[in-house]
């Protein structure tokens, strides 16, 4: 059973809500997901095409066993009420008469496009997870054949078997009762398959995968989001409006505004998927940044003014006096002084040397991360500090995530060499 991933204390909640929330926004807008999901829409329509000339296939075989066989009929009869047949026709979606040529074309644009919209998708979420790393050959051939056709066909199934419950349950074969019971659970199906569809895309499409749990919550998310846009498409948007409007083609702009939306949500939560694992990377790299007097805009700085739950997952308090820091030590956690004053010392030949003193807002201890050596100096509390302590992959993730604090580390490391070598040469003097 899927556990929820932990959420942070009660009174930070908002807070860290707003932070995700914001977060998600402008990497969503950054990454220019809507250019993607309307890319994605077009190919879905090129899949839709001749997947209604396949339909349309499927209809004249069924009407020939509709001949001589009841169950054929009643199927036959599910089909053209639920599914509105001879609308569709009308409208053009669908070809009274499908001819093999048009058929052979449609099965080339239907392979085609497969490959556009998986394509698409895998394109976007390679932007919304970043890696450089580089897919299967094979595997970005091959997977385009296989998972439109076979999602199509679950996808038909669950529509078939709900249309014909429900045709079923108006005319009184089985008991309003059960037919609507069944239907129900048809329905539960249809969502849980739709979960478990978008629970693979956001869990195994990343070449660094998140959490299984995470992907699975992010899935349910997605899945209630676009069950909640096609019933609101259903009441507001009308396919005879379109078809009013831009005639021939109302059905084609129908289509694609639908397949946008739709694509819309699937990466907008993909995004807040990403954003969730990196909740505390950009809430430290915004702390981090002013600390260094590059102050973000006054939303930025109300957004990420709450530092509740960085210090209850981070924070280390200790009295003066303590050694934070000891010169020759081999840890490679790094600091961050939230509150207090601590002194940075060096043993010497003449004894301990104090090199200078840290104040608040100061990242410090990523010289042995950076380096992977051995402490060079100690630092010591000159009063009560709170600390942030970050682990070396913490450092990692940030150093990678935020360009302008790694530029800022780099540089405050060079100073720091640059004084420690000003003091030798004093020494040596």
């Amino acid at each position: 059973m899927l556990r929820p991933p932990a959420l942070p204390p009660p009174r930070g909640t908002f807070s860290w809500l707003l932070q995700l929330g914001y977060t998600t926004a402008r990497l969503f807008g950054q990454n220019g997901l809507q250019n993607h999901a309307a890319a994605t829409a077009f190919y879905f329509l090129l899949s839709a095409t001749p997947l209604m000339l396949l339909l349309s296939y499927a209809l004249q075989l069924l009407g020939q066993l509709a001949e001589n066989s009841v169950p054929a009929t009643i199927l036959m009869a599910a089909l053209y009420e639920q599914l509105r047949i001879e609308t569709l026709t009308g409208y053009g979606f669908i070809p009274r008469r499908a001819q093999l040529a048009a058929g052979g074309v449609g099965l080339l644009t239907l392979v085609y496009s497969s490959r556009g919209l998986v394509n698409a998708v895998q394109g976007a979420f390679k932007v919304i997870f970043p890696d450089h790393s580089k897919r299967s050959l094979v595997l970005s051939w091959i997977l385009p054949f296989v998972i439109l056709p076979v999602l199509f066909l679950l996808m038909g199934m669950g529509a078939l078997l709900q249309i014909t419950l429900l045709f079923l349950a108006q005319n009184d074969f089985i008991g309003t009762g059960n037919a609507y019971l069944l239907q129900g659970l048809n329905a539960l199906f249809g969502f849980a398959m739709l979960w478990a569809l978008l629970f693979a895309a956001y869990w195994r499409l990343p070449r660094r995968r998140p959490r299984a749990r995470d992907a699975a919550w992010f899935a349910l998310f997605a899945t209630a989001s676009l069950a909640l846009l096609f019933v609101l498409f259903g009441a507001f948007f009308k396919l005879e409006n379109y078809n009013n409007l831009y005639g021939a083609l109302g059905g084609v702009v129908f289509v694609l505004i639908g397949g946008y939306f739709a694509f819309l949500l699937l990466y907008l939560w993909a995004q807040a998927l990403y954003a969730w694992g990196k909740a505390d990377i950009t809430a430290l790299e915004k702390l981090f940044l002013a600390g260094h007097g590059e102050g973000a805009s006054k939303f930025e700085g109300y957004v990420f003014g709450d530092t509740g739950r960085l210090l209850e997952k981070y924070g280390q308090t200790y009295p003066s006096g303590h050694v934070l820091i000891t010169e020759g030590a081999e840890d490679r956690t790094a600091y961050f002084l939230y509150a207090g004053r601590a002194a940075v010392t060096k043993h010497t030949d003449t004894g301990e040397h104090r090199l200078g003193e840290l104040a608040e807002g100061q990242l410090f201890g990523e010289m042995a991360y950076l380096l992977n050596e051995p402490r060079t100096a100690s630092v010591i509390a000159d009063t009560d500090i709170t600390v942030l302590a970050l682990p070396p992959q913490i450092m990692e993730e940030l150093m990678q995530h935020s360009a302008p604090l790694s530029r800022r580390i780099i540089d405050t490391l060079c100073q720091r060499l640059e004084r420690m070598n000003l003091a030798k040469s004093g020494q040596a003097a």
